[in-house]
């Protein structure tokens, strides 16, 4: 029993753990050399990037963007896609190039913040391990010669940074022997908000009725700022209304008819949108003269959006338009030459036309007109629908023999066109007398180890850029032959074709010779050198027994196989006897004996009809009997009619295989006297059609059946065979749906088949009778509106035919069908599990009619439409689903209905719910154990996760012995775990993160044996490292083991 633990071990490592991660021995070695261009410089040339403006102050007619918080904000473009061999580059024995697993995204940093750090995350995965190197504006940051910068695993961190030395953008360069990536353009801007001048402001006078404009004139400032106005104190704000208007494009307040009422003093607040700071202007006095009041005048438009508004797809436009007049105008707004969107908003009185979620389709010229008694005014502006470049057609890793060619085609889409820039290892590539770059196609001629390397492809057009990168690796190998190629020997019988497999792997592609015994082969209208090397020999002869070999040569080497060729007797078989006829009860057996080579072992195979006979399940009437190496018997016992058929016995040898049949047919015993020469067939069907033969039989045996007789067909008679089965259905409300069997052609009994379907309601006398004439017929649906639901009906269904009625079937009671739910679930819940699970529950009101036999969950993205939402049925009384395989951190709407065979209810209030983010994508790194005995210490690095990620809420240490499927669970918060294995063998042992998203990526496993019931001493310990980084780190491990050890 196992006492109180005390400290035993404190062991701190430090230093690189690449030392502990040596190759692990017994696994195949790779004899082909992958040759790659290795990047030996460390300069970079400026790159021009152009530059975007992202401060400048904002004209009328604007994109709404994301809600600003007080910390500094990271802002990504649209993900960048990669394309490459995911189980390769998973699989650490596999070298490969950087490839980026986290890029940098747009800061916006509050100059105030009192963290003065800024973050740029870059994070990229190859093996060997990448390196970084950061650029601004073009040119390599020289992180060494300024303090403020650090390299944080290939993130770059600011420390105190400045507007002046440290906003523009940036982008992170990972390479390693390889080759070289450029990520994505990040932008670093600064957020502030200066201070109004105190500068006194002079006072607006105006007459009564006349319009008037109050200018912000706003401070200095970075970003976008928030606009509103207070009347006379603090916190007194403008209210907008038909006659006040405040433009978020200019700051000023626009009032189109001043009266009495707002004299007094205004003062312009506003409000930055990242830091949230505010400030005041000084007061603007508004008073009134008194040299009379203003007289009406038409409208004047003050404020309007631009000639020309730009907007990306997917986000939310607002255009204004405010005028000045009196008496107050009104503000209306068309599209020129369309409808306006449904989707539109009017805002403000309708001062602002908002359209959300824009599309290319919303684009065009649209109108703004203001209107009042005494005229009207008019301002038109074109929408223009832009998209970021999106890619259609990715980049794949690629590997060529030198030599070959090389053709890549990216594709984007976008709006403008998108267009095309290549980079080699973060450098542009430029045309040259080998490489064509037209397009968004890239094709080098003729490449060679200098090509290998990293290649980016770049789609751009005014609005973004998005990035594709592959692997480009020259392979240059000696020729080898897989295992099953090395050694054969063949075995064919004469005539046959032979084909003898040499496929050598090399790089470049090897020169194929082939020789039998030591003279070289030459072809012939028989014998072929296939062009992938295999070679054919048509129409095998006893001469072409031998040895051959293929050999294949490039520059690096050469490799050689091995066949030998046997060609042997074809086989033949002999099946007796070829035709039988028997009686029901006889027996037979029949004989399969094959002619073949005697070096061959031979096997048998029966079959009835095509289908291998089962010697098991045929009631003991087949028996297979093997008397000689080279023959066998099939006993038929005590035959029945549903023996009769064609019988076949198949030969197999090493060599070839043959087959042959055999026809067995079965009679039924209707013996008539030998010297008539007519007889009569009697209780025969109606309207059937009949042929018929003849045997003559005497005490030495039967002889062949005659030929068949011609067709003929029994006369027409009234149908005597109702149909079988009837029943109800379910149907729509006020539907009686009755259904049957239908009767089979040969009971029909003549031309002219069909139903008489009789009903009637439960407890009345008189029945109503519909005709069905469809033979094929087998439901009839009887609708009448003044029929209630559930209602009992007697019903029967009759036969006719041209001959006349014939009889019905039972009488059987059937009820109208109750129809579809008319209720819609209620209390509808969706609750989050995970990454891509939502669990949604719902209650359903019972109803007395329309009772459902189960319900429809229907799914959709926040920005798709209902119509497009995904569906999926539960059946019973089931309250609850879960859904699975939905997307990660996604907002879903979601509805419940019910339905029946009738049809479907009304739907539910649509209900929201969003799954959760991804778990990690770390695995825990530089995992570290100790075992003593049957104890398994464990020590981890924690798992930090990504910005798109789930927090870390804890571990899991998950151990199977090996052999088994099911694993135990061990579940902590800490960096550490002690596994006791319970019983001798060979332990597997996992850890993962666990978050709100779901378990993260497993460490590489470990296999640890189990001596259980081993004593624990300190000679025992021995300490195991499994890295997974080639960083410096330090482990501190802390093992507890019982006291009773020391």
């Amino acid at each position: 029993m196992w006492l109180s633990w005390k400290l035993f071990l404190f062991l701190s490592l430090t230093g690189c753990l690449s030392e502990y991660s040596e190759a692990v021995p017994g696994l195949p070695t790779s004899y082909a050399a992958i040759l790659r261009l290795k990047s030996g410089s460390s300069s970079l040339p400026s790159f021009n990037s152009k530059n975007r403006p992202r401060l400048s102050s904002p004209s009328i007619g604007s994109v709404s963007s994301p809600a600003w918080r007080g910390a500094a904000q990271h802002y990504h473009s649209p993900t960048n896609l990669y394309h490459f061999s995911e189980a390769s580059k998973r699989d650490e024995s596999v070298d490969y190039g950087p490839v980026f697993v986290q890029e940098p995204g747009d800061v916006i940093f509050p100059t105030d913040s009192e963290e003065k750090k800024v973050f740029l995350n870059c994070q990229a995965r190859g093996n060997p391990t990448p390196t970084y190197r950061w650029l601004r504006n073009g040119t390599e940051i020289d992180i060494e010669s300024d303090y403020r910068y650090s390299l944080i695993e290939g993130s770059l961190m600011i420390n105190n940074p400045s507007e002046m030395k440290d906003s523009g953008q940036y982008q992170c360069l990972t390479t390693n022997m390889f080759g070289s990536i450029l990520s994505r353009e990040a932008v670093l801007q600064f957020a502030y908000l200066g201070n109004f001048s105190g500068r006194t402001r002079s006072a607006v006078s105006v007459r009564e009725g006349q319009g008037v404009v109050l200018m912000c004139s706003p401070p200095l400032h970075s970003p976008e700022i928030i606009y509103s106005w207070v009347f006379n104190e603090f916190p007194s704000f403008v209210t907008e209304d038909s006659r006040r208007f405040i433009s978020q494009e200019t700051g000023n307040l626009y009032i189109s008819k001043v009266q009495t009422s707002d004299v007094g003093s205004y003062i312009c607040l506003v409000k930055n949108t990242v830091t949230n700071a505010r400030v005041l202007s000084p007061p603007t006095p508004l008073t009134l003269r008194n040299d009379g009041v203003m007289g009406e005048y038409e409208p004047k438009i003050e404020v309007h959006f631009p000639y020309t508004v730009t907007a990306a797809r997917g986000t939310t436009v607002k255009m204004e338009c405010f005028a000045l007049g009196n008496p107050v105008p009104t503000i209306s707004w068309k599209k020129v030459n369309g409808h306006n969107p449904s989707k539109a908003r009017l805002r403000k009185s309708q001062a602002v036309l908002e359209i959300p979620n824009v599309q290319l389709e919303d684009a065009g010229m649209y109108e703004c007109k203001a209107e009042n008694s005494r005229g009207r005014n008019v301002f038109r502006g074109q929408l223009q629908v832009y998209t970021y470049p999106h890619w259609v057609e990715k980049l794949n890793d690629t590997q060529l023999d030198s030599g070959d060619q090389l053709r890549w085609e990216c594709k984007a889409t976008g709006k403008p066109r998108p267009t095309y820039q290549w980079l080699k290892n973060g450098v542009p590539l430029w045309p040259q007398n080998r490489i064509e770059m037209v397009n968004g196609v890239l094709v080098i001629h003729s490449v060679n180890v200098s090509d290998a390397g990293m290649y980016q492809c770049l789609a751009e057009n005014k609005y973004g850029t998005i990035y594709a990168s592959a692997e480009l690796k020259i392979l240059a190998s000696a020729p080898t032959f897989p295992l099953n190629q090395m050694r054969k020997t063949i075995i064919i019988t004469k005539g046959q074709e032979v084909l003898i497999e040499c496929k050598p792997q090399a790089s470049p592609k090897p020169t194929i010779t082939w020789k039998k015994g030591d003279k070289a082969i030459r072809e012939s209208k028989r014998i072929t050198i296939l062009p992938h090397g295999s070679l054919r020999i048509l129409n095998a002869s006893k001469s072409d027994e031998g040895r051959y070999s293929c050999q294949g040569v490039n520059v690096f080497g050469s490799a050689e196989i091995i066949a030998s060729v046997s060609v042997k007797e074809p086989t033949r078989i002999e099946l007796t006897p070829k035709k039988i006829e028997l009686t029901v009860g006889e027996s037979i057996v029949l004989s399969c004996k094959a002619l073949h080579d005697s070096t061959l072992d031979v096997t048998f195979y029966w079959t009835l009809n095509g289908q291998p006979i089962d010697f098991e399940k045929e009631g003991g009437h087949f028996e297979s009997i093997k008397a000689q190496a080279s023959s066998a018997d099939l006993m038929i016992r005590n035959i029945l009619l549903m023996h009769a058929g064609r019988y076949g016995c198949r030969v197999q040898t090493t060599a070839d295989t043959v087959s042959d049949e055999t026809e067995l047919l079965v009679r039924v015993p209707d013996v008539i006297s030998g010297d008539m020469e007519s007889a009569m067939a009697v209780e025969l069907n109606p309207w059937v059609e009949y042929e018929f033969r003849v045997v003559a039989t005497n005490k030495i045996g039967t002889g062949d059946p005659s030929t068949p007789s011609r067709v003929i067909r029994t006369n027409e008679a009234v149908p005597k065979t109702p149909p079988a089965n009837v029943s109800g259905r379910s149907g729509r409300r006020h539907e009686l749906v009755i259904a049957w069997e239908p009767v089979s052609e040969e009971f029909q009994n003549g031309q002219g088949f069909g139903y008489i379907v009789a009903f009637r309601p439960n407890g009345t006398r008189g029945w109503k009778e519909k005709m069905v004439t469809s033979s094929d017929a087998s439901k009839f649906i009887y609708r009448d509106e003044s029929v209630p639901p559930l209602t009992p009906f007697e019903v029967k269904v009759g036969v006719y035919n041209n001959k006349g009625d014939g009889p019905f079937s039972p009488i059987v009671v059937i009820c109208s069908a109750e129809g579809e739910p008319t209720a819609a679930p209620i209390d509808v819940t969706a609750t989050s599990l995970s990454v891509s699970e939502i669990l949604v529950a719902w209650k359903h009101i019972k109803e007395s009619l329309g009772r459902p036999q189960g319900f429809e969950v229907g799914y959709w993205k926040d920005m798709e439409q209902e119509e497009a939402a995904e569906k999926v049925k539960t059946e019973g009384n089931e309250s609850s689903i879960l859904l699975t395989g939905l997307e990660g951190n996604t907002l879903y709407h979601l509805t419940v209905r019910a339905y029946n065979a009738a049809g479907y209810g009304p739907p539910s209030t649509a209900v929201q719910a969003a799954t959760k983010k991804s778990p990690p994508s770390q695995a825990p790194g530089n995992v570290m154990w100790i075992q003593e005995g049957s104890h398994v210490s464990l020590g981890w690095e924690p798992v930090k996760s990504l910005a798109n990620e789930s927090d870390v809420k804890g571990y899991k240490v998950l151990f199977r012995q090996e052999g088994q499927s099911n694993s135990q669970v061990i579940e902590t918060q800490k960096t550490s775990a002690v596994v006791l294995l319970p019983d001798v063998g060979v332990y597997i042992i996992e850890v993962c993160a666990v978050s709100e998203g779901g378990d993260g990526t497993a460490s590489p496993q470990i296999r640890v044996p189990s001596l259980a019931g081993g004593k624990v001493t300190s000679a025992q310990s021995t300490l195991h490292v499994l890295s997974t980084s080639s960083s410096s780190v330090t482990l501190i491990l802390a093992l507890m083991v019982p006291s009773a050890s020391w």
